[in-house]
Parts: structure tokens; sequence; C-alpha cells
């Protein structure tokens, strides 16, 4: 643990961005959005590396391959998102357990599954993410922060993309015959 006394801010705190032109105000609403996004991209980015690390069987490389992929967008995303927080005048939630606290997703267990049901929670949580992020973009419309919203919107393509490669691989059709 850290001696460090002196605290430059404290988390929660929001001062607006005079640089940016964003008011305190409006500042609390998207940072509380962005860190609530933050935290599910975290938890999502710790339960896709756990299946990347954990995955077996016949698909192996191509699903430890999509997983390692799909974790390095959402940890990519991660970076904006506290980035945009942090230029906003915010604090980014940045510890593990506020992470998980503060994530609007509910993260698997420490148990392995077997792939399928893995990519079902994956696919689940992606699912409530989506949700979530079309929201968020619509409120930073609504509060006039375009660049934000920008940001969402183009993040949002590619965790729908990650969703819907989800899906395939979670269909009937393969070539592998379980005998």
């Amino acid at each position: 643990m850290s001696t460090q006394k002196h605290v430059l801010k404290h988390a929660g705190d929001v001062e607006g961005s005079d640089g940016l032109r964003i008011d305190e105000e409006k500042a609390e609403q998207v940072i509380d959005a962005l860190n609530a996004d933050l935290a599910a991209t975290y938890v999502l980015y710790h339960q896709l590396k756990k299946h990347h690390w954990n995955v077996e069987g016949a698909e192996f490389r191509d699903l430890h391959l999509f997983l390692g992929d799909a974790a390095d967008h959402a940890e990519e995303f991660a970076d904006e998102l506290a980035e945009r927080a942090q230029a906003l005048g915010g604090v980014p939630h940045a510890s593990g357990a506020t992470l998980e606290a503060e994530a609007p997703v509910e993260p698997e267990d420490e148990d392995v599954y077997d792939i399928r049901t893995s990519l079902q929670n994956d696919l689940e949580m992606y699912g409530d993410i989506i949700e979530t992020l079309r929201e968020h973009v619509d409120l930073m419309q609504n509060l006039g922060d375009h660049a934000t919203a920008e940001i969402l919107r183009e993040n949002l393509v590619q965790v729908e993309e990650d969703a819907h490669h989800v899906e395939h691989y979670l269909e009937d059709d393969t070539l592998v015959v379980n005998e």
C-alpha cells in the first residue's frame, strides 16, 4: 500500500472541463455513465480472458484466438472510456473491487464451464452492455456531448460485432462430430 498522503482528486469528484466546454453538472452525468460502461467492460474483459485461458476441445485454436482478440477489444475500449472520463474532469474507476461493484453486469463465478455455457454467458453480458451503450449514446446526444456519443457509438460497432461472432460459435452447424 502506498504511503502517499497528498490526494490530488478524490474518486467521485468532478470538476467539469473549461477546455471542452462541458459544465460540471453535465460532466457528472457523462462521467457516471462512462464509469458504468468502464466497469461493465472490465468485467467482460476478465470473463473473456478466463474463457480464453480455459477453452479446450476440437475448436480450441479458433476460440482461443477469438476470445483473446475480443478481450483486447474490451481492454482498448476501457482505456478510451477512462481517458474520456478523466478529460471531462472526473476520476475513472480503477480498483478491481470498485469495477465489479459498480458494473451493471453480473460476472460469471470462478468455476470453469464447458465452452458452450461460457459463450452463452458471454453473449448474455454482451447483450446487457449493448443495451446500456445504446442508452448512453442517447444520453450523450441529449446532453450535447457529441464527442462522447461518437466514442460510444464507434465502440458499440465493435461490441456488436464481437457479440455476433459469439452467436455464430453457438450455432448448431459444426464439422465436429461428438460420438
